[in-house]
C-alpha cells in the first residue's frame, strides 16, 4: 500500500489491486483508518477514528 501523503499524524495511501471499487483513498491515524471516494467525495468507512479528527482528514481530502 504505497503512501501519497504524510501530514502530521495522518497517512494517506491505497492499495493497487481493489476490484471495481471507485477511486478512493485510504486514511491511517494511529491504529484507526477510514476510507473516502473521490468523486463525490464521501465517507465511504471509519474504523475508529473520532468524529473530531474526520473534520480533520475531511478538510484535507475537500
Amino acid at each position: 500500500m504505497p503512501t501519497v501523503l504524510r501530514i502530521g499524524s495522518f497517512r494517506f495511501h491505497f492499495y493497487s489491486d481493489e476490484g471495481n471499487d471507485p477511486p478512493h483513498i485510504h486514511i491511517e491515524y494511529g491504529a484507526s483508518e477510514c476510507k473516502y471516494w473521490l468523486a463525490p467525495i464521501a465517507l465511504a468507512r471509519n474504523k475508529g477514528i473520532k468524529p473530531t479528527k474526520l473534520r480533520e482528514i475531511e478538510k484535507l481530502v475537500f
